[in-house]
């Protein structure tokens, strides 16, 4: 029985998927070639053509959870159906977790054999530092983020089930646990009032302290997760990358929501208890890392956190996690190399350890084409709309952050403007330098190097 099984599986697999894919990718490239051919010919006005703002709009509705950027247009509760929001959220796990870790799961499950390429996909998937243990690591990604999602749906659905019933407050529980955990932003909040997010629980310890948990485990990273398992509490004994990560993230969580509340404390936070106060502060803190939702209205702040925050969702959460941005262990290669460079000391050190200079290169890459993709995208969007400089700069910073949130800019963008936008999101959710290699080909490096000269600095 189980041989008839798995003979029906692959025969699906490699016949019938097959096909589908490569009908897709022929409908797909016989599209681009007639939509940039057109272009040459009718320029910008192509973008007010009825079936280009058709392909907009579907990308605008849909692309956001896949790319798991709850930057949207439309309030999920009230545009979409219960088949609508299920597809989103299956969406939203694919983009948070990879097509490659599935995938690799369900080849465990149905006893297929993983081979080297399925590996090497799989160590890129997660930005993993070695191709072993990737069988083992994909079944604790799965079972995890099971438990994680699991244990959030259940504490979730015990407070929404009193106050919406057993099947709506259990379908709130899942659908808001796993938008937590894979940062995607999501709410399905928009019966009390349309993209509120979670404004009617700004107060409440239940909702707020399981989503800000949900965020920060589902930020810090599968590799992250990993090293703690095999580890515990061992704390000297944590890989470099782990060390960095836990540190970074902590020093963020808890410097940022002191500034926010030194920021807010005239403006927002008025009125508000204590307890109130702290979970506004911390949820401020841990929600553009790169979740996306709110619990004070974000047009609202003031400029200097405005800023703070555009600023938190461009570092975004850590490597090989469901959140997005530059990463955090990007940030802080780079400020100690610059520690370096000014204690003139030998090599970038870090807990006891040489920083490989490959890291430092690639994390002055991956900043670099981040912040001109976010520029050149903010000129494009004030090229082509009168739009306010700094909502403009906060909805780019959260596209290419995979952040999701916004000041409301979003829902008035013309066409182009949003596809601006789409592209910011790809770029964020597959990596900036991926993204600038796929342009590029791979030339042999040459025998013979041309002569150096230097340069004045600064």
């Amino acid at each position: 029985m189980w041989a008839d099984e798995l003979f029906i599986w692959d025969f699906v697999v490699d016949t019938v998927f097959e096909d589908i894919i490569e009908w897709f990718y022929g409908q797909l490239i016989g599209f681009l070639s007639s939509f940039f051919g057109m272009m040459g010919n009718m320029g910008a006005e192509i973008f007010d053509l009825v079936w280009v703002q058709g392909i907009v709009h579907f990308f605008v509705y849909l692309a956001w959870a896949l790319y798991v950027t709850g930057l949207v247009v439309a309030d999920t509760w009230t545009q979409w159906s219960l088949f609508g929001q299920v597809l989103i959220l299956i969406m939203i796990q694919l983009g948070g977790l990879g097509f490659i870790s599935i995938g690799i799961f369900l080849s465990i499950v149905l006893r297929r054999k993983i081979g080297l390429k399925e590996r090497g996909l799989m160590q890129e998937s997660v930005n993993t530092l070695q191709i072993g243990g990737m069988v083992k690591l994909a079944k604790r990604i799965i079972i995890g983020t099971a438990i994680f999602e699991g244990t959030g749906a259940i504490i979730l659905s015990l407070r929404f089930i009193p106050q919406y019933g057993l099947f709506q407050g259990t379908w709130y529980g899942i659908f808001h646990s796993i938008s937590a955990f894979c940062n995607a932003g999501f709410d399905l909040m928009g019966h009390t009032e349309q993209y509120s997010s979670l404004c009617s629980y700004a107060g409440d310890w239940v909702v707020i302290g399981t989503i800000s948990t949900l965020i920060i485990i589902g930020g810090i990273g599968f590799i992250v997760w990993d090293d703690l398992y095999r580890k515990k509490w061992d704390f000297r004994h944590y890989m470099l990358h782990t060390k960095i990560v836990l540190v970074t993230t902590a020093i963020l969580i808890a410097g940022s929501m002191l500034l926010f509340y030194m920021m807010e404390r005239g403006n927002i936070l008025v009125g508000m208890t204590g307890s109130e106060k702290f979970l506004a502060c911390l949820f401020s803190a841990v929600t553009p890392r790169t979740a996306g939702f709110n619990t004070v209205d974000t047009a609202a702040l003031t400029d200097g956190s405005k800023f703070l925050t555009a600023v938190l969702m461009f570092i975004g959460g850590s490597p090989g996690s469901t959140a997005g941005g530059i990463k955090t262990t990007t940030l802080m290669v780079l400020l100690f190399y610059v520690v370096s460079n000014v204690r003139q000391t030998y090599g970038v050190e870090v807990f006891g350890r040489r920083l490989q200079d490959e890291s430092i290169r690639q994390s002055a890459c991956i900043l670099t084409i981040n912040l001109g993709l976010m520029l050149a995208a903010t000129i494009a969007i004030m090229v082509s709309q009168n739009l306010p400089m700094s909502d403009v700069f906060f909805e780019t910073c959260s596209a290419i952050g995979t952040s999701g949130m916004s000041t409301g800019v979003t829902r008035s963008l013309n066409s182009f403007s949003r596809i601006v936008i789409i592209l910011l999101m790809y770029c964020g959710r597959i990596g900036s330098l991926s993204f600038a290699l796929a342009f590029t080909r791979s030339n042999r490096k040459p025998h013979v190097q041309l002569p150096a000269e230097r340069i004045t600095i600064g």
